[in-house]
């Protein structure tokens, strides 16, 4: 992302942190997140921000953020 949309987003709405304390899941669940993340090339965090963002657009809500178009599949079986 360049400067100046870096400098425009800022100006529009704040970007704050998000903080998730306690996320326990089985070993299993685990090992198939980051194996999927790791499919998509992206980090665990960018994995599940996007599958949120994915859910949260295909339930009708609207929300700025840091995606770009094309960055939230619209299909809700999108490969993993």
């Amino acid at each position: 992302m360049t400067t100046s949309a870096t400098r425009q987003r800022s100006q529009k709405e704040p970007v704050v942190n998000v903080m998730l304390h306690g996320g326990r899941v089985t070993a299993g669940f685990r090992a198939e997140l980051f194996a999927a993340a790791n499919r998509n090339g992206m980090s665990v965090n960018e994995f599940v921000l996007t599958a949120a963002a994915e859910k949260l657009k295909a339930s009708g809500r609207h929300f700025s953020g840091l995606f770009q178009p094309g960055d939230i599949s619209d299909d809700r079986r999108a490969a993993v």
